[in-house]
């Protein structure tokens, strides 16, 4: 692991945020006279694409082709995604599959080809792998090269706050960031945000503690136009015991041939799909979700079962090692025995809404990857695209065209403001935001999750709102958010990262968790990832795009 730097230079030319494949990628990308700061809140391996297991998809076999890929792509996405987007994704993805075997990933194989296993909504065995930890693998290998680029300089345990603009022109041109216990302002010629998704709103998800929607958050408060965001994909198999994280159980192990049955050992999937298990992930997650209202006392901790033994055992020894590991962790031996599965948040089809070059309506501010929306995923993403989608959109960052926008070599210097509170204040601010982070996410898990309607979302929303009030009158809020532009910040607080953390991803949840449930309720009609119990059929009205900026909702002209 490399040192944390002690000093950030005060300007880059670029700046990305985050240290998943999207981020890594892109920095290895950019143009290697560029000086790059690559941002990460943690460090550089704890990512959410650290955690995917099934792979990423690409047409690489002889019976496979760009073509099919995108018309699987397509139907997944239910009538939303952009055809150029999606062609654009899939033409290029065996030339960066390429550039990742180049790089040095090692992808399994079979002989000298490149071993290919199917996922649900596939056509044709197009998923590439490396045994059941493609993410880890993915990230290691990028993480290496980036720490090898003399113009890539790592920052860690650094959190973004908010993008700093220009008044006159609206330009992106930095960003303040909370680093070794200060806040400073950094400039650069552009700001990537490449920050995952924001699964830590809802109480049950796969995604890491890290995922809290922070890239999203941050450009909407700056005036950046998001899209769909009402659009979740639940992963239909995390694995369910008390006190074990919901560690996903890798649709791969279905696209094997591991069956989904209730507590009478019955395949119930096939009830709700003539696919079975392998009906897209939102329908399966609809079925299990289904199944359990009607047979268990507790929904929180009700679970039907993963049965891994249809599958031969040396192939689960040689595909699935890491699931082995983990579940033999939490004393499940799967050679013997079903696993405890529930649905639970996985992945987030909307986002900053980026063209094919990544550009957002911000001059100077570019998404990439989960936080990013393209078009591609539409309203339901198809597995193995997301980290795909990471490396495809991530290449076309050797392209960027940094404007001469004359950054001066000293940023004005203001005094340094600073903030304390007496002991005793501080402590029930504290309590304030932990009992505030640990309500959400069950909120909204409950009214904005696999079932959504109206009188919830309204009810949840309203309680947001108070949530937000309370929050934003904090001492601490009323400091950070009066904060001026290249205003630096020191503080008098004891444990001071953690509590600017918490405070930093509360306030981003916050926002995030207002932006779904709001989202949520605008679209009267059910398809792919949002399903409404009080309108459960797809509307041609609303073949359309839910468009929000500031405080403004609305609908995109009717896609074809």
């Amino acid at each position: 692991m490399p040192q944390i730097d002690i000093d950030i230079p005060s300007q880059f030319d670029v700046l990305v945020v985050g240290a998943g494949a999207a981020g890594l990628y892109t920095a290895l990308c950019l143009p290697e006279s560029l000086q790059v700061g690559l941002i990460t809140k943690e460090t550089v391996a704890l990512s959410a694409s650290d955690w995917a297991q099934g792979g990423i998809a690409a047409a690489v076999a002889p019976e496979d082709s760009p073509r099919l890929h995108i018309e699987d792509t397509i139907q997944a996405g239910a009538g939303l995604c952009d055809r150029t987007a999606v062609e654009f994704l899939a033409q290029h993805a065996p030339s960066c599959i390429q550039s990742l075997v180049n790089l040095g990933v090692a992808f399994d194989r079979q002989g000298q080809a490149l071993a290919l296993t199917l996922e649900a909504a596939h056509s044709r065995r197009r998923v590439l792998h490396a045994a059941d930890t493609t993410g880890r693998e993915v990230t290691t290998t990028l993480t290496t090269q980036v720490l090898r680029r003399q113009n890539i300089q790592v920052i860690q345990q650094a959190l973004a706050l908010s993008l700093w603009t220009e008044p006159e022109t609206g330009r992106c041109q930095g960003i303040s960031l909370f680093y070794q216990g200060k806040i400073t302002w950094v400039r650069a010629g552009a700001v990537i945000l490449a920050t995952g998704g924001g699964g830590q709103v809802f109480a049950q998800t796969t995604n890491p503690a890290v995922s809290t929607g922070d890239g999203v958050a941050i450009a909407y408060r700056a005036g950046a136009i998001l899209r769909d965001l009402e659009f979740i994909q639940f992963h239909p198999t995390a694995l369910t015991k008390p006190g074990a994280d919901r560690f996903l159980i890798s649709e791969a192990v279905r696209g094997e041939g591991a069956h989904l049955v209730d507590n009478e050992g019955r395949r119930f999937a096939f009830d709700y799909h003539p696919a079975g298990e392998l009906a897209p992930r939102d329908v399966v997650s609809r079925a299990i979700f289904s199944h359990l209202q009607r047979t268990a006392l507790d929904l929180a901790t009700a679970h039907v079962w993963l049965d891994m033994r249809p599958i031969p055992a040396d192939k689960i020894r040689h595909r699935f090692p890491n699931i082995i590991k983990v579940c033999q962790h939490w004393g499940v031996d799967v050679f013997h025995e079903p696993i405890p599965v529930a649905p639970a948040a996985h992945y987030w089809m909307g986002g900053i809404v980026a063209d094919l070059m990544n550009r957002t309506n911000i001059p100077g501010l570019y998404a990439v990857g989960e936080t990013a929306s393209t078009g591609v995923h539409g309203a339901n993403r198809l597995a193995s695209n997301s980290l795909l989608e990471c490396i495809v959109f991530g290449a076309q960052m050797a392209h960027i065209e940094l404007e001469n926008i004359g950054l001066p070599s000293e940023i004005p210097v203001l005094p340094l403001r600073k903030f304390s509170v007496d002991a005793s204040e501080w402590q029930i601010q504290q309590a304030q935001l932990e009992a505030l982070r640990e309500k959400l996410p069950r909120l909204v898990w409950e009214s904005a999750g696999i079932c959504r309607e109206q009188s919830r979302l309204e009810s949840a929303i309203a309680t947001i709102e108070s949530w937000r009030q309370d929050f934003v009158a904090l001492s601490l809020s009323q400091f950070l958010l009066n904060l001026r532009p290249a205003e630096p910040a020191s503080f008098e607080l004891p444990n001071v990262e953690r509590q600017l953390g918490l405070w930093a991803e509360t306030h981003n949840l916050l926002d995030v968790a207002d932006l779904i449930l709001k989202s949520a309720a605008f679209r009267t009609e059910s398809r792919g990832g949002h399903y409404r119990l009080d309108y459960p059929q797809p509307d041609p009205n609303w073949q359309v795009h839910t468009l929000i900026e500031t405080d403004h909702w609305w609908k995109s002209p009717p896609l074809s």
